[in-house]
């Protein structure tokens, strides 16, 4: 997991340093990209995003409640760790990076669709749908899931970029914060069951 966060910085510096113009140009062309289908199709995705990455997890934990299904159950703990954990991360890059948005730096090449607060960088959205897709993917290991689920992680990360809120290094970071805590999370899961379980057995020997 160190190892992870420490080739993100120096990807993201490398870019920070040689790639701004790159940045900045592919954005303003993603950016110009206007027509009113991409337009609306871009709001529709922004604004649905933090539903679906919380409603997801939380639907299914309430289903497997309901149906008293512990494999479910634990599949919905896990998949929501892993957005919370993207979360934590991001909005942790984000107060010490402390980027710009490109629409406040570039006033006159960006056409904002919306103006959000805080930093830029990385992007939240796009890191909690990756993280959201990627655990998904890792759960239920078939195409009819796997390939919805990239292909709308990739599309918020697009949508971000229309809407002139993020620059491309801050969808890429978004991107690899979210697959990176999915993926770190089945072994951090992987540990927290191996703590418990041996109590959880311990208890069940001492009631016989």
């Amino acid at each position: 997991m160190k190892a992870f966060f420490v080739i993100l910085f120096i990807m993201t510096s490398i870019v920070g340093i040689y790639g701004q113009n790159w940045d900045i140009n592919t954005l303003h062309r993603i950016n110009s990209i206007d027509g009113r289908f991409v337009r609306n199709s871009s709001k529709i995705l922004s604004n649905t995003t933090p539903y679906i990455v919380v409603g997801i997890p939380t639907g299914l934990a309430i289903y497997a409640g309901i149906n008293k299904n512990e494999k479910l159950f634990e599949d919905a703990f896990y998949i929501g760790s892993s957005v919370i954990g993207a979360f934590a991360v991001t909005y942790g890059m984000k107060s010490v990076v402390g980027r710009e948005r490109p629409f406040e730096h570039y006033p006159d090449r960006v056409d904002a669709q919306e103006r959000p607060s805080g930093s830029s960088f990385p992007s939240a959205h796009t890191a909690s749908a990756f993280s959201l897709a990627t655990a998904l993917s890792i759960k239920y290991p078939k195409w009819y899931v796997i390939a919805p689920s990239a292909a709308w992680a990739c599309s918020v990360g697009f949508a971000r970029m229309n809407e002139g809120v993020h620059y491309p290094s801050d969808v890429f970071a978004g991107a690899l914060i979210g697959t990176g805590c999915a993926v770190a999370n089945v072994y951090i899961n992987r540990w927290l069951k191996s703590c418990l379980l041996p109590q959880k057995r311990k208890q069940t020997t001492l009631n016989y």
